[in-house]
């Protein structure tokens, strides 16, 4: 695992503050899935996917974030490039 310093924003509870609740409610493509599945294993196993639950425990766990699951979330739009590099830079 990467130390990419990545995390979810809070939004409707926690989301994507760039987006709102409009990709709050944006599921995961199957890419996405496909590319964080060891990470979903590892650190939200216990969520349904989809669930504002995951989104929240995703978030949470940003930091131990796979670098391929990061790179899968940004292409699909569920996060920033920016806003992952800033949050690499203030290490949340």
């Amino acid at each position: 695992m990467i130390n990419t310093a990545f995390r979810l924003p809070i939004a409707f509870a926690f989301v994507i503050c760039f987006g709102g609740t409009a990709l709050a409610e944006m599921p995961y493509s199957k890419a996405v899935q496909k590319a964080c599945a060891a990470d979903y294993r590892a650190h939200c196993g216990d969520y349904g996917l989809d669930t504002a639950a995951l989104r929240t425990c995703m978030d949470k766990n940003g930091q131990s974030l796979s670098k391929t699951c990061v790179q899968a979330l940004v292409a699909d739009g569920q996060v920033s490039q920016a806003e992952v590099d800033r949050r690499k830079k203030s290490g949340r």
